[in-house]
């Protein structure tokens, strides 16, 4: 059952690996629509990010994924070029699914709302998704082949 209409989620979906998927699923299971941000080459860049796969290649890989493991969801995917896009701060978008490890940005999201008097968004927090070593998953530590996109130590 469905609790939004509309939900949205960002990152930069580099590599994409099973935390991106738990974010996904999350979002998909609680509406029924999901806008995805994902994070323009000079965001990620700003953002210190050391980029495998540029805009257009991480774009394509995630509408594999959605098409491959969410077929006939409703989703829209928005070039991010900062930490909100203009449909979540202006929008009716009803939630915001984060990580643990950026949590942060739904509160600045709803200071924002707030400052265009919108109605604040609620913040649905994902756990990290740890790897066999009961470190979190992530792109950084699959590109040092620490481990393999589902966790697995290499």
């Amino acid at each position: 059952m469905t609790q939004f209409d509309l939900v949205a989620m960002g990152g930069t979906f580099d590599l994409i690996h099973a935390g991106h998927v738990a974010l996904l699923t999350k979002s998909f299971s609680i509406s029924y629509k999901v806008i995805i941000g994902l994070s323009s080459d000079q965001l990620a860049e700003k953002r210190g990010k050391n980029l495998t796969n540029d805009y257009s290649k991480r774009l394509s890989s995630l509408k594999d994924v959605i098409e491959q493991r969410f077929p006939n969801s409703s989703y829209e995917i928005s070039k991010l070029e900062n930490d909100f896009g203009p449909a979540v701060i202006e929008g009716s978008v009803k939630a915001l699914v984060v990580s643990e490890e950026t949590s942060s940005k739904g509160v600045k999201l709803n200071e924002l709302r707030a400052e265009r008097n919108h109605p604040p968004v609620e913040i649905v927090v994902v756990p990290m998704v740890l790897a066999k070593d009961g470190k979190a998953i992530s792109s950084t530590r699959i590109k040092n082949s620490e481990i393999d996109s589902d966790g697995n130590l290499n």
